[in-house]
């Protein structure tokens, strides 16, 4: 659903960073830059589990995501989608794996601190400039 003129956006070796979007329990809105994977159907991100977004996208699962070229900030993308499914099963290496793609080494865990993997289903996908 990604168009190949975005493609680019969405590579491992870009490291563009992924705005999440969520509506917080109040109804007012939030957004949070994160690291993020793409794997062909789904935006993945990760965090911890009770964290605001945690919770927010538990409750409502409609996002909104916006990627922006490193090199030109006037290129982005930008996607409406669902968060499809939620688990902490493989959160840790996923945590891991995107530390190595934007900072190249493994994550610095926190004792005691539960990850927590979300895939997005994009619904709506517009490229800009």
């Amino acid at each position: 659903m990604i168009p190949e003129s975005a493609a680019d956006l969405m590579s491992w070796e870009k490291k563009a960073f992924v705005h999440l979007a969520l509506t917080l329990a109040d109804g007012t809105p939030q957004c949070t830059p994160l690291w993020f994977d793409y794997d062909g159907t789904h935006v993945i991100i990760n965090s911890a589990l009770g964290r605001v977004k945690d919770r927010a996208m538990r409750r409502a699962p409609q996002v909104a995501l916006a990627i922006s070229d490193p090199d030109n900030p006037y290129r982005y993308i930008q996607i409406r989608g669902k968060v499809v499914d939620i688990t902490e099963e493989g959160a840790y290496d996923m945590i891991d794996h995107l530390s190595d793609k934007y900072r190249g080494e493994p994550f610095d865990h926190t004792e005691g601190e539960v990850r927590v993997t979300y895939r997005i289903l994009p619904e709506s996908v517009q490229p800009k400039g």
